[in-house]
């Protein structure tokens, strides 16, 4: 049946793209509020998770996943499995290009992989960070991947571009229903949502190698009669060493961390926090399926063969 003006369109968006592309900041911006955790690392996002925009005319469900990662431990191949779920489940894929790096074998792999699943008009390439100059050649070598589809320029910084990204996703749509309440934004509780954040400014304030021995369990999360959320934390590293290089000398990184993870985690609840952070060792973590699964990559163990 085709659609009229009237109809109310719904579906499953994924953003995929190798780690870095900006995936977290765009879900963010199409949102309007922080859900995601954002840093410059790669891989600050290991597993998908939704975004929910909604008016009376459609509701699009944006699924950030996480980066395609060449796989070295359970971890990794958890995160990659993720990345396939998306590709075979979405209705509609934006597939994000950095501008301020030239495609690379990661990009390949990713493209080939939904060139198997999918043909590449249910796929949206989306050039970010176009704001940065000289992009030209950039932008041949990422259509030269995926030559039939769809071409936007955005900057998810400025803004440049959304509105029409946006158009361009209503009009793909299919007709539905809609899949969850007006008012909500995303499937995860606040407490995912915010150990999310601690991990990405623990990855955010560290050295290069440390960030990918980080995991973060909200503990406890509750609000006080007060109004205050308070927030219990502990951030895990796989030796000792680094457990030491966490807390800093006299507690400085620590701290550090705990203030910037408070203000994300107060800009997104709209609210006054207290948050209360310890640092724990957990060895080889991310080749431990139980303990994969208490920091919520359900099934990481179970996948990763």
């Amino acid at each position: 049946m085709e659609n009229t003006e009237n109809s109310f369109k719904s579906g499953f968006i994924a953003l995929i793209g190798k780690p870095n592309a900006g995936k977290s900041s765009l879900l963010n911006a199409l949102i309007g509020q922080p859900i995601a955790g954002v840093s410059f690392r790669p891989q600050t996002t290991r597993r998908r998770q939704l975004g929910i925009l909604s008016t009376d005319r459609y509701q699009m469900i944006f699924v950030d996943t996480p980066g395609l990662n060449n796989a070295k431990d359970k971890l990794s191949l958890f995160i990659n499995n993720e990345v396939r779920f998306a590709l075979e489940d979405a209705d509609l894929l934006l597939y994000i290009a950095d501008m301020s790096a030239p495609a690379d074998e990661l990009d390949r792999q990713l493209s080939d992989a939904l060139k198997e699943k999918r043909t590449q008009d249910e796929v949206i390439l989306v050039y970010n960070k176009s704001d940065l100059s000289d992009k030209g050649q950039i932008k041949q070598g990422y259509q030269a991947l995926l030559p039939e589809a769809k071409t936007i320029e955005i900057s998810t910084r400025s803004g440049k571009g959304l509105p029409k990204l946006l158009e361009l996703v209503k009009e793909r749509l299919p007709e539905g229903p809609e899949y969850y309440p007006t008012d909500q934004i995303t499937e995860d509780f606040e407490r995912e949502i915010a150990a999310e954040m601690i991990r990405a400014k623990t990855m955010e304030n560290l050295s290069d190698e440390l960030p990918y021995s980080i995991a973060v369990l909200v503990n406890d999360y509750k609000e006080r009669e007060n109004g205050v959320i308070y927030i219990h934390g502990t951030i895990f590293v796989e030796r000792d060493a680094q457990k030491a290089i966490v807390i800093g000398k006299k507690g400085m990184m620590i701290r550090k961390i705990s203030t910037d993870a408070r203000l994300a985690i107060e800009e997104m609840t709209q609210q006054k926090v207290f948050l209360d952070l310890q640092v724990k060792t957990q060895k080889d973590w991310k080749n431990d399926p139980a303990f994969l699964r208490l920091v919520g990559l359900a099934g990481a163990g179970d996948n990763a063969k």
